[in-house]
């Protein structure tokens, strides 16, 4: 099994869960307004005045064949919407209960 964390711009909520659907990663943990900054061109996403937008985070859990669909329909997702910004980020999940 693997991990997948993905943060991403607020605006992108609805896209990230579509394609978590679509890759059959059903259970997810949400952590909406994460503040962050992208580390090549991303402008602050602080919750501020200054910088008011903010990001989203998803954790999901799901076998090692549904991670590569699901990177492939973000990888889209991101492309599509340069502005915004988009990761992730793959783990190897040891155990689980």
């Amino acid at each position: 099994m693997k991990s997948v964390f993905i943060a991403y711009d607020q605006a992108l909520h609805e896209f990230v869960v579509e394609a978590l659907d679509a890759s059959l990663c059903k259970g997810y943990t949400l952590l909406p307004n994460a503040a962050g900054r992208g580390s090549v061109t991303g402008e602050p996403h602080l919750g501020s005045h200054a910088w008011p937008s903010t990001n989203c985070t998803i954790l999901t859990v799901c076998g090692d064949e549904k991670v590569q669909p699901l990177l492939d329909r973000l990888k889209v997702i991101d492309e599509n919407n340069p502005l915004l910004g988009l990761r992730a980020f793959v783990w190897n999940v040891e155990q689980s209960i």
